[in-house]
């Protein structure tokens, strides 16, 4: 084990890091200590070492850090979270240090922040579906365990109502293991944090879920490491005690804002719109920790949030983080004008692994023509309306307005749903068939025959049900008066065995 080695040789302080010189054998990633002249400490970590200096990364404010009365520790160990599952129900701050005023939790294990890579030959297929309970994304985008899924949001739109309904209600179907969030606020508002903490403490989400929060007025610097301590508790929970974990990290554009402000101060050469021309593998080192791990029980299911700034899909966060993740849920401003929620826009939406933990035995049969089906009518309900803009509603075809009042009903029936109503996959399909029985039969051509047979309303809904019920009142008026004329046979046969029974003895 390398000793501690103290230097005073702080040579420049520049936004977040220390130029240490004459600093020798210091290693990436090393955890430093930073003494001031008051006697407070402040955590730091080794960026960049070369022969004769060292670029210190300080986790949290330079403000007081003299040049001359400083001192600089190398301890020779990168940075490690003290691990456990009594961590559940805690929250934490930016650097892992407990927030609330409970009692301090038993560390079980100490893991590197940075985490291990998995062995792509380890991994294996995602396929258990994840029920959230939104229709829009069970139907539509399914999310399968161990899948990493984000959802592209914008300023101002409910996002974070989504996020921590989906944390209050996610559960994997037939499953009787154990299941927990670790959800992960990066540079979020106090306001933000108090609805989420306050949130999973109303709805009881807060015993089953480890929350980490750094706030908007703590050092940015310190975003750099809330995901990665997220990510280290939930790898524990997984892979070490055999748990489904979902976990939340929100705002990743907060996370990326961060990396630009660091390599502005390392001065390094700009890329596209000023962010680091390794964004992709630093974004890549955060969401390839999800998934499942051959001969293991637990898994890692990542669905995180990514704000696009201006709206702009195109910006390099949301471009890079699609190119990563499976998919994105697509939060449109367009829906959320109308009062929807969630504003979620199916044509904008994708989940890559939807096939694998959809079907017979895992939703229902029906569920990948259903969801075709609906995606279908939607997109040539867009197309009525743009074409209604232009032309007017009485100009369209027969067609065009059938599907105009479609796209209305797909809206505020499949669409728009409360923030506490927990919808069912099997409520969610029903809801669809609902609404695909208003089209024609032959427009259905995108759902199997056998499947129309036995969910369209046509065969099985309303109108045969309510006709079952009359033939089944009409078939039970009948059995009930054949009971009756039964039972008066009946007494008239003992009246007349009595009366021949009589005549007998006489």
């Amino acid at each position: 084990m390398k000793l501690e080695t103290e230097y005073r040789t702080i040579g420049k302080v520049s936004g977040p890091l220390l130029v240490v010189n004459a600093v020798k054998n210091a290693g990436y990633g090393e955890i430093t200590r930073i003494r001031l002249e008051s006697g407070e400490e402040r955590l730091g970590q080794v960026i960049e070492s070369a022969d004769t200096y060292a670029i210190v990364q300080v986790f949290g404010p330079t403000s007081g850090i003299s040049i001359k009365s400083t001192s600089v520790s190398f301890i020779g160990e990168t940075f490690k979270l003290g691990v456990g599952e009594e961590m559940l129900g805690r929250v934490f701050d930016g650097q892992g240090r407990p927030k609330d005023t409970k009692a301090a939790f038993a560390v079980e294990k100490e893991r590197d922040i940075n985490g291990e890579p998995m062995n792509p030959v380890a991994r294996r297929m995602p396929s258990d579906f994840i029920q959230t309970g939104v229709s829009s994304i069970d139907g539509l985008m399914t999310l399968v365990r161990g899948q990493k899924l984000p959802i592209f949001s914008s300023s101002g739109l409910p996002h974070n109502r989504l996020a921590a309904q989906i944390a209050r209600q996610a559960r994997v179907l037939g499953s009787s293991e154990s299941f927990a969030v670790v959800f992960a606020g990066i540079g979020i508002t106090y306001d933000d944090a108090s609805f989420f903490i306050d949130n999973f403490r109303r709805t009881g989400a807060l015993k089953r879920t480890v929350a980490f929060m750094n706030l908007a007025d703590d050092p940015s610097i310190e975003r750099i490491l809330t995901p990665r301590l997220a990510l280290t508790t939930a790898e524990f929970l997984a892979y070490d005690k055999g748990m489904h974990v979902l976990v939340m990290l929100t705002d990743m554009t907060n996370y990326a804002e961060a990396l630009r402000e660091l390599a502005s101060a390392r001065e390094e050469v700009p890329g596209r719109r000023g962010y680091p021309g390794y964004m992709y593998t630093d974004l890549a080192s955060i969401y390839e920790r999800a998934g499942i791990a051959e001969g293991r029980k637990g898994s890692i299911t990542q669905l995180n949030i990514v704000t696009m700034p201006g709206d702009d899909v195109t910006h390099p966060i949301p471009d890079l983080t699609g190119y990563i993740t499976e998919g994105q849920i697509f939060m449109s401003r367009e829906l959320n004008n109308k009062g929807l929620y969630p504003p979620v826009n199916p044509l904008g939406s994708l989940s890559r692994l939807m096939n694998n933990g959809i079907g017979e035995g895992k939703t229902r049969e029906d569920h990948r023509g259903v969801a075709d089906q609906l995606y279908g009518a939607y997109a040539r309900a867009q197309e009525s309306r743009n074409l209604s803009a232009i032309i007017g509603v009485e100009a369209l075809s027969e067609a065009d307005r059938l599907y105009l009042k479609f796209g209305d009903a797909f809206e505020s029936k499949f669409l728009k749903q409360g923030e506490y109503e927990d919808r069912s996959i099997e409520k969610t399909l029903d809801i669809g068939w609902e609404l695909l029985s208003d089209l024609p039969e032959n427009e259905l051509t995108r759902i199997k025959r056998e499947h129309i047979e036995r969910h369209h309303l046509k065969y099985r809904g309303t109108r045969k049900t309510e006709g079952a019920k009359e033939e089944v009142e009409k078939k039970t008026g009948e059995e009930k008066k054949a009971e009756k004329k039964a039972k008066e046979g009946e007494k008239e046969a003992k009246k007349g065995e009595k009366a021949h029974r009589g005549k007998g003895r006489k």
